[in-house]
């Protein structure tokens, strides 16, 4: 799972959507609020950012192949405190929980937990599960090409960005 930019605002939309008229959480100002847990995920998005461009980095200045970028991104990211992609959905949760209850557009929280984590998680699953509908679109698209191969791998880049872009998840 991966969060996007172009995601963040429909997520804490729908969150919010999901939080007030239910009576879960009374907020102060709306606005303020939305742009409270919008930070949230855009910091995440730029944490992640900083930690693959230190990566990119290392592997440049250390004379590594391209192939050691991961390993030297998720040592780069134990070193940070940041989690490894499978872990990414509980620690977005966490830091968004943690965000309505300490932000001060936030007038009440009358859900438990449980409640509110469950709400979330359903929301984020939703909005961050982009990645696997995509992988299996573009290779629908490429289907001609066969895996594996150096042709397949450019071809793959080329369409899963142009379909990033064109649903403005880049």
């Amino acid at each position: 799972m991966r969060l996007y930019p172009g995601k963040i605002t429909p997520i804490v939309d729908d969150i919010l959507e999901a939080l007030i008229p239910s009576g879960d959480v009374e907020v102060i100002d709306r606005e303020e609020a939305k742009l409270d847990l919008e930070a949230v995920l855009k910091e995440f998005i730029r944490q992640d950012r900083a930690i693959h461009e230190e990566a990119k980095d290392r592997v440049a200045r250390e004379g590594l192949g391209y192939s050691m970028t991961h390993r030297v991104r998720q040592q780069i990211a134990k070193e940070r405190s940041f989690p490894p992609p499978d872990e990414t959905l509980p620690y977005i949760l966490e830091q968004l929980l943690n965000m309505l209850f300490h932000s001060v557009n936030i007038e009440e929280i009358y859900a438990d937990d449980v409640t509110l984590r469950t709400k979330i998680t359903k929301i984020l699953r939703t909005h961050m599960d982009v990645e696997s509908e995509l992988d299996r679109e573009v290779r629908s698209r490429i289907k001609n090409l066969a895996e594996g191969t150096s042709a397949f791998e450019v071809e793959y880049e080329r369409v899963l960005a142009e379909m990033k872009r064109k649903r403005r998840l880049s």
